[in-house]
């Protein structure tokens, strides 16, 4: 699908995208760096005006995680670029690290909006029949590495008879890895991982630990896991983005209950605006915008993350409006070739309606929904 002016370049990289499907939701930990799912514990963002305009609800509950590629949510939060558009409507954050628990949420009607990635936004629009959510924006590109130790690995060849760790299986960066080992025509089982090359099911949080204790070779791994492991001694063998036709590929979506939109279309549209207006910012200003990011982890967490690893994340991710619709199609299509789902039917998960009249009003070219958009 063509590139738009607005996804820009700079911010490039961070966790996950592909296809899991209802036998796998409970597996699935989309892109945190992290396992749980919890309520932020940073608060809510700073009280509206007392006369400021309210629209159709009196507070928006948006839900991301405490991760690079959440930086339109981490960024747009922190610096107040996504409540100065709402107006008298109050944001309330909510932080999760797992895509399952942020599905829950919003199907349970504790949650509006979410940052997630493609696997459980697919698995959650399948689960529900094609009634919980509906992918509104685009929010990151990029972010995936394949990076190993390179005493033991010098070659993309030598990744044969190797222990490579992904994050859980079904998930984005491991439907990229299984379809990847496929290509190189080896052969992997997908359920136990074993075959040609030995696929390890890792959480993001332990996998720099078996990495430096020698229990994996490597790991096909979202940022920052990828930089800190870098910092740990490993060497970047292959790029994610070098893969994919004009070198973007989606790993957050935004989504919204269908319930929400329906009700609050105007709130919805005003979050738009200020993701845009969010990703202009950051694209704009990286390192302020990257020091801005920093800042909401340590308040999320306690703990920013170090040069070494922050510098190197930041760089390989890309925020972008633009959902790259066409791309999340193709990791559904991963994944069924790898036969962890059956076909899917993705038919009406988008609906850009919105975001691309706020493109339009400011002066930029809509974004498509490779024919998966709602009727």
């Amino acid at each position: 699908m063509p590139a738009t002016s607005n996804t820009r370049k700079t911010v490039r990289r961070g966790v996950a995208a592909a296809a899991a499907l209802p036998l796998l939701i409970g597996a699935l930990a989309s892109c945190g760096y992290g396992s749980q799912a919890q309520k932020d514990d940073a608060g809510t963002s700073a009280a509206p005006a007392a006369d400021a305009k309210k629209l159709s609800a009196s507070e928006v509950r948006i839900g991301y995680f405490p991760n690079l590629t959440h930086a339109t949510a981490l960024v747009g939060i922190q610096e107040g670029l996504i409540a100065k558009e709402l107006g008298g409507t109050a944001i309330k954050p909510q932080t999760f690290n797992a895509g399952p628990s942020e599905i829950e949420a919003l199907g349970g009607g504790s949650l509006d909006i979410g940052f997630i990635g493609p696997s459980p936004s697919i698995n959650g629009y399948v689960k529900s029949k094609s009634t919980n959510l509906r992918i509104v924006s685009g929010s990151a590109s990029g972010g995936v590495k394949l990076v190993v130790n390179p005493d033991k690995i010098k070659t993309l060849d030598d990744v044969k008879g190797k222990k490579i760790a992904t994050p859980q299986k079904g998930n984005t960066q491991d439907v990229a890895f299984l379809n990847w080992i496929s290509e190189k025509g080896w052969k992997v089982d997908p359920e136990s991982g074993k075959g040609d090359v030995s696929v390890v099911r890792t959480d993001n949080k332990v996998t720099p630990d078996a990495f430096k204790q020698g229990s994996i070779d490597g790991a096909w791994v979202p940022e920052p896991t990828a930089s800190k492991l870098v910092a740990d001694g490993g060497s970047v063998l292959l790029d994610e983005t070098g893969l994919w036709p004009d070198k973007k590929f989606v790993i957050t979506n935004v989504i919204v209950s269908q319930k929400f939109l329906k009700e609050h279309a105007d709130v919805v549209e005003a979050v738009l605006r200020g993701t845009v207006k969010t990703n202009e910012w950051i694209n704009a200003n990286p390192d302020k915008a990257k020091a801005s990011a920093n800042a909401a982890l340590k308040a999320l967490g306690g703990k920013e993350l170090e040069p070494s690893v922050i510098d190197p994340a930041w760089k390989s991710i890309l925020v972008t409006d633009d959902p790259l619709a066409a791309t999340l199609k193709t990791e559904s299509d991963w994944a069924v070739k790898a036969g962890l789902i059956e076909q899917p039917d993705l038919a009406g998960i988008y609906d850009l309606t919105l975001l691309n009249k706020v493109l339009g009003a400011a002066g930029k070219p809509e974004v498509s929904d490779a024919g998966l958009g709602a009727k």
